[in-house]
């Protein structure tokens, strides 16, 4: 879809998101680094007088400056200039309701991972989305970065050749006290399963490990072991998860997300081995992917540099040595979004191909970890019921 095929900008709506919240911040750059989206319209926490003091910061109008989604939903609905899009950035167990509000009222959504607190849930929304004939895009940003695009052409290209094995890590330190007793306000709901859902560092940093994995092979395990670890005492949910990954076509895995990794602040990392060769990611290094056919010398790739494929520069905004990171990354997931909805506005299909996450990926995840949640306590293998 060309720049003239754009027209007006898309109204954008938000559930959460207010004073204080990180996420929210980071979907309203992302929304507005290509100039594709206006927010218009929001309810930005669940308590009013702090969701209306958001509201004016971000310049939002007080007629659409609402009290709860459900009205938010049905008033926005029935304006000739309402919310095409709705981003919900509302901590866990506040997903399914929203999503479910504004997929009735005709509304596309734009969900922060993950999708719901359960898989029986997220199964209930697909069903939900499939009714409603609307866009469902789930925000696991870092299938926007370059280096992971390219990696998944590669494989899809067949230059590993047929898959082997698979390296997912993922490891932060932040929750390595019980912060979460000092009223820190995003350790505070991680660590809390009413809120959270099932999975502590499995369900917030082990999903992301997961779906990249899966997004750049194309291939899910169809079973796991896994054993979660709650070190810090007290703590509800698991801080470190360490599982093992058996694929369908005979591939194997091994997957590590820990939030007590002292000395790691954000440090992914993720290697897939084929029969032909190997490819190689780490996000402290994100603009560079390494490539060893077997036999040969390794090779580097760098994002929009020699080598780099069309999935890649696709995705690329500026020229190779000038680094593009974690906002950028869900910046592409907005923009493909964009663009599947102005197709969506014009009945038409998208100029190019469109990659984000939806809702099989949300169900996946929440499959990975009821998975690994039973594998750990029965201590056992568990298969994935992502069906």
């Amino acid at each position: 879809m060309t720049q003239k095929n754009f027209g007006r900008r898309i109204r954008l709506g938000m559930v959460g998101g207010g004073q204080g919240a990180f996420i929210g911040g980071v979907h309203r750059i992302a929304a507005r680094l290509d100039d594709r989206y206006e927010l218009v319209a929001g309810v930005f926490s669940s308590d009013a007088q702090r969701s209306r003091a958001s509201a004016q910061d971000l310049g939002i109008a007080d007629d659409r400056s609402y009290s709860g989604f459900d009205a938010m939903a049905k008033a926005e609905a029935a304006r000739p200039d309402g919310i095409e899009v709705v981003a919900i950035v509302t901590p866990n167990h506040l997903h399914f309701g929203p999503c479910r509000a504004f997929l009735e009222a005709g509304i596309h959504v734009i969900c922060d991972k993950p999708v719901t607190t359960t898989l029986a849930e997220a199964k209930e929304l697909a069903g939900i989305i499939e009714r409603s004939g609307r866009l469902f895009i789930l925000t696991h940003n870092y299938t926007g970065y370059p280096m992971l695009r390219q990696m998944r052409e590669m494989i899809a290209a067949g230059m590993i050749g047929k898959l082997r094995h698979v390296q997912a890590e993922y490891a932060q330190d932040w929750l390595t006290e019980a912060v979460e007793t000092t009223g820190a306000k995003g350790a505070e709901w991680r660590t809390d399963p009413a809120r959270s859902g099932a999975g502590g560092a499995i369900g917030d940093i082990g999903t992301h490990a997961f779906n990249a994995a899966a997004f750049v092979t194309g291939e899910t395990p169809d079973r796991l072991y896994a054993d979660l670890t709650s070190f810090v005492p007290g703590r509800a949910l698991d801080d470190s998860a360490n599982i093992l990954l058996r694929y369908a076509s005979g591939a194997k895995g091994m997957l590590w997300a820990s939030q007590i990794a002292v000395g790691n602040e954000n440090a992914i990392s993720l290697r897939v081995y084929g029969e032909k060769g190997g490819l190689e990611w780490h996000h402290g290094a994100i603009d560079q992917l390494w490539f060893t056919p077997y036999g040969e010398p390794k090779r580097l790739i760098t994002r929009n540099g020699a080598g780099a494929g069309p999935a890649a520069n696709r995705v690329s905004r500026v020229p190779s040595g000038h680094p593009e990171g974690y906002l950028e990354g869900f910046a592409n997931i907005y923009r493909e979004a964009a663009d599947a909805i102005v197709a969506a506005r014009l009945g038409i299909l998208p100029g190019v191909e469109v990659v984000y996450p939806g809702i099989r990926e949300g169900i996946v995840g929440l499959a990975f970890i009821e998975a690994a949640v039973e594998s750990s306590r029965t201590g056992s293998w568990a298969r994935l019921s992502a069906h």
